[in-house]
């Protein structure tokens, strides 16, 4: 008889399933490792849940405290899992082991890439043009679909003036069942006996936890919010949670979904002009280049990368206020906000990630590892694949230059121009010193003046560094953001 082969939590979908006899293990102990969001937690029980309801007899269902106590000594087959421990526990375990799979390329594909490439040359537009010319996707022969591969300079609009949301229908949102139920009054025993740790708020279900959910959600997206995507992914508005945003990372993170099966269903609309093709290419470019080079570096660059990654040498603890995401604690209306909506519902956007939440931690100093963590636990999308070079690399430019070639830090000018935030805000975005100093506009200086021996040889740093020499109030800057209490 063969060896059953384990499927893990983020392997839900058909492309992790060969037709034979399937194992799959409850590990609650796995989950009471870490302060997960209440929200992560209950999507992954309640994918597991429903992906074993879908096989029937085909699935052997175990519950344990631990992978080990009912997997060791068994014999079994196992898809090449997607974290270092996970892969270390299933070579322990003496598994046949599958080359990975769920990407657009393979492993053995970027290996051959970055040969002979030092960390600072693995650059991810070139990884991304290569894939694009080898797998023909938005190409005419040999030339790029519009003659370019990157519409990024096109697709950096702020929200239209005066608009409180983008006027979308709301997007995909599953209704929960007999699963679901279970599921939270077992989250809420099991966080009574002191067996889980959970943060965050309850609440109905907002993500595809279902390989039918995963489709829906697709479909849905190409048709109501593909065409806006491209233009607005960079804007926010306080009104509206997902902007044109697909939120399609959660079922592509459960395994749900193949990225094939989102960017061919992004090509097709844009050859049947169903969508623009800058919004097109922002989201060919985010899966089949971010998304693959991010989970190919988190092997290349070692198990250590974040451990050993501090190049700004940020030592200051995460603040309460995070880790209990205590959005109502904090004035500033763009940290507050992003705050209490992650607190809500698990989520945020990416440039609510990178520009408010990862500036805000880059200029305080946040600890590289303690942010890396509290990313990956408190989003339900969060990986441990998915965050170290989203975080410890492109947010906190924490690996000096691999993933980044710059620090990712902005004054609150930007916020105000891409956001309605800073109007409902009772900080001046175009203040850097008083009682309404806006604490992103003066802690871009102040982070400057901190940095500036680590960042001086950098030339796409030069014109900032060139005007923190030249301002007047530097020191007073500097002085007040040290001794800031009101943020």
């Amino acid at each position: 008889m063969a060896a059953p082969r384990l499927i893990f939590a983020d392997q839900l979908g058909p492309h992790f399933d060969d037709g034979g006899p399937l194992l799959m293990v409850e590990a609650v102990g796995v989950l009471g490792q870490r302060t997960y969001h209440r929200a992560k937690a209950h999507l992954i029980l309640s994918a597991l849940r429903h992906r074993a309801r879908e096989l029937g007899d085909r699935v052997e269902y175990l519950h344990a405290e631990h992978y080990r106590d009912v997997l060791a000594g068994r014999d079994l087959e196992v898809v090449d899992p997607t974290s270092w421990g996970s892969r270390a526990l299933v070579r322990e375990l003496g598994a046949r082991v599958l080359p990975s799979r769920g990407f657009v390329t393979s492993e053995a594909d970027f290996a051959l890439w970055a040969a002979d490439r030092p960390p600072s040359r693995l650059i991810m537009d070139q990884f991304y043009r290569q894939v694009r010319t080898e797998t023909g996707l938005l190409m005419r022969g040999p030339d790029p679909e519009g003659g370019k591969f990157n519409f990024d300079h096109d697709n950096r609009q702020p929200p239209p003036k005066g608009a409180v949301n983008l006027g979308l229908p709301d997007p995909f949102c599953p209704v929960e069942d007999d699963i679901d139920a279970q599921v939270r009054i077992d989250l809420d025993r099991w966080q009574a006996e002191g067996r889980v740790h959970l943060i965050g708020e309850d609440g109905p279900r907002r993500f595809a936890a279902t390989r039918a959910e995963a489709l829906a959600a697709l479909a849905d997206f190409v048709e109501t919010r593909l065409g806006d995507f491209g233009p607005f992914e960079d804007a926010s508005l306080l009104g509206d949670e997902s902007m044109a945003h697909s939120r399609l990372s959660v079922p592509l993170n459960l395994g749900l979904l193949h990225p094939r099966e989102v960017i061919d269903a992004v090509v097709a609309a844009y050859e049947t002009g169903g969508a623009p093709l800058q919004s097109v290419e922002a989201v060919v470019r985010q899966i089949m280049g971010w998304r693959d080079w991010v989970w190919h570096l988190y092997w290349h660059l070692g198990e250590d990368y974040v451990r050993r990654s501090n190049h700004l040498e940020a030592q200051v603890p995460l603040p309460r206020e995070f880790w209990e995401l205590d959005g109502s604690a904090v004035r500033a209306k763009c940290l507050s906000h992003v705050l209490g909506e992650v607190r809500r519902t698990g989520y945020a956007h990416h440039i609510q990630r990178l520009m408010v939440l990862g500036n805000w931690a880059l200029q305080r100093g946040y600890q590289p590892a303690e942010l890396t963590e509290w990313f990956t636990n408190s989003f339900v999308d969060g990986t441990p694949w998915v965050m170290p070079a989203n975080v410890v690399g492109m947010s906190q430019h924490a690996d000096g230059g691999i993933v980044a070639t710059k620090p990712y830090a902005s004054g609150g000018a930007y916020i105000s121009k891409m956001s309605d935030f800073c109007g409902a805000c009772t900080f001046n975005p175009k203040k850097r010193l008083g009682e309404d100093a806006c604490p992103f506009t003066a802690g871009y200086w102040a982070f400057l003046d901190r940095v500036e021996p680590r960042i001086r040889g950098n030339h796409r740093m030069a014109q900032p560094l060139a005007g923190l020499r030249r301002l007047v109030d530097r020191e007073a800057v500097v002085d007040q953001e040290r001794a800031r209490t009101q943020w």
